[in-house]
């Protein structure tokens, strides 16, 4: 064979297209490692802070700053650890009480604010009355507002009412969420309305309707429902402040923003506030993660 047609059998087109399909997938697997390099570089700018707070929560109050400077390994790996900070915070602070306080709020405020929620939706989904539509267009504006346009004037009128230093006056706000009202509508609205028919022939009462029914098809919308009711209560500032004067009924953010002191702050024991205040959401949200997908499918039609 000459060396002419050595070179037409090596660049026939029977090659082309072996060559051509192989160099999009090199530029294929560098643009996946370029993005998985960017990928990991963000998330670890957004992760060593809170992996810094975690471990400078176990670390000596003394060597928290010290460990800043000069900028070395010590930053992430302390030299010595100890769960004084967290001791003295539960124990020494009252932060303890604190914590059970908003756990029973939240609680409260869940499981009332999603009769109350659930009971709304139907209503504004199912049911035909007059005004339907101008109702639910205050409940719209209403979560539109900011809670600290009214804040103010809602603290007077709980005080003139009798509900200043009280557990109920701190779960109250958080029942009538207007969000959780909306989702749960929306939701309800893509129910088949020949279902509620079905079981109204068969002598079922509008509140069976919605509790054996509606509700029990809006496993995902109850819970990310629930989990807007635990967050907004969870996370209150302001709201507390203003309502409560008495340490022992105090909520835990306000509690733990109480520690700071006018010319020291034990930082120690605020990063260990700060890991407890945020381990209790994100062990809710990684629990309920893991059912959403189930609960969604579960509540699909049959």
């Amino acid at each position: 064979m000459s060396v002419t047609s050595r070179l037409d059998v090596a660049t026939g087109p029977g090659l082309a297209p072996i060559v051509s399909a192989e160099k999009p997938r090199k530029e294929r697997t560098r643009k996946s490692i370029v993005l998985t390099v960017v990928a990991v570089v963000t998330g670890m700018v957004f992760v060593l802070p809170a992996i810094w707070i975690l471990i400078d929560s176990f670390r000596p109050n003394q060597d928290v700053l010290s460990s800043l400077t000069p900028l070395s390994w010590s930053l992430v790996i302390p030299s010595r650890l100890t769960i004084q900070n967290y001791v003295g915070l539960l124990v020494d602070q009252g932060f303890a009480g604190a914590l059970l306080n908003s756990v029973i709020v939240c609680a409260a405020s869940v499981v009332f604010g999603l009769i109350v929620s659930a009971m709304a939706g139907y209503a504004l989904a199912v049911l035909q009355f007059r005004g339907r539509r101008v109702v639910f267009a205050v409940i719209v504006i209403s979560f539109m507002i900011p809670f600290e346009a009214i804040a103010i004037p809602l603290s007077q009128l709980f005080t003139n009412w009798g509900l200043a230093n009280t557990l109920v006056g701190l779960i109250l706000p958080g029942i009538g969420n207007g969000l959780a009202i909306f989702n749960l509508r929306q939701h309800f609205l893509g129910i088949p309305n020949s279902y509620r028919e079905a079981a109204m022939l068969d002598g079922a009462s509008e509140p069976r309707i919605l509790f054996s029914l509606y509700v029990r098809m809006s496993g995902s919308s109850l819970t990310n429902s629930a989990l807007l009711i635990f967050l907004g209560q969870w996370t209150a500032f302001l709201w507390p402040l203003l309502l409560i004067s008495n340490n022992a009924l105090q909520l835990a953010p306000v509690s733990l923003a109480q520690t700071f002191g006018d010319h020291a702050a034990s930082y120690g024991e605020n990063f260990a506030g700060a890991v407890m205040l945020s381990l209790i959401p994100a062990a809710s949200m990684l629990v309920l993660q893991r059912f959403f997908g189930r609960l969604s499918i579960e509540s699909g039609d049959k």
